[in-house]
């Protein structure tokens, strides 16, 4: 059992509230919905019971939050499930909305995966993509289906050598920090050795 020790109002919106349980922040919620189940100051109550009231009363508001989020443009998993917790959703809440954009089709990390190799293809290398694919929660499997497309990459590699070597002079440390930079963009060791060869190879013609 927890303790409410705190019900303040939010700053930004004065028909919701911030209640805290032992001290800590635990979800944001209607006013409605906390006058109608009575919540107090000093009340005992299970986490799981206020999981529920937060279920029951908001998940039409919650699914509506998401729905406006994932009309900007395509979001994950992870980021729709971290934007909800940011607005104070518990994860009862959180879970039946995420399961239902899936099953909406609203979220699709297989489909944010192959978007996002297609529009960074020619602008980064695979380990920095797939990276960063992790970082917004894509699964492994669907980054590796969606890099699966990207077989050669060492036009793009040169292309963006170009772009560094634009106006500089091709000597020893400048072609050592062109080859660490490909390096950063996750670029492989081969291909970033091949656009730099051809680059020396160009300025030696």
């Amino acid at each position: 059992m927890k303790t409410v020790t705190a019900i303040t109002p939010q700053v930004k919106n004065a028909k919701r509230c911030n209640i805290y349980l032992d001290g800590e922040f635990f979800c944001g919620m209607a006013l409605e919905t906390v006058m109608k189940n009575r919540l107090k100051v000093g009340m005992r109550i299970d986490e799981a019971d206020i999981e529920k009231i937060q279920l029951d009363s908001e998940k039409t508001a919650a699914l509506d939050r998401a729905l406006t989020f994932l009309s900007g443009a395509v979001k994950t998993e992870k980021q729709t499930r971290d934007h909800l917790k940011e607005k104070g959703y518990v994860p009862l809440v959180i879970d039946y909305v995420v399961e239902k954009c899936v099953e909406y089709g609203f979220i699709d990390d297989g489909d944010y995966a192959r978007r996002y190799v297609e529009t960074y293809a020619d602008k980064k290398g695979v380990m920095l993509i797939k990276r960063e694919l992790r970082l917004k929660g894509v699964s492994e499997d669907a980054a590796e289906t969606a890099l699966a497309a990207l077989s050669d990459q060492s036009a793009a590699a040169f292309a963006i050598a170009g772009k560094y070597m634009r106006g500089k002079e091709p000597d020893l440390k400048t072609v050592q920090k062109l080859y660490r930079h490909l390096l950063s963009k996750g670029f492989s060791y081969d291909d970033a050795k091949a656009a730099v060869d051809k680059i020396k190879s160009a300025a030696e013609d």
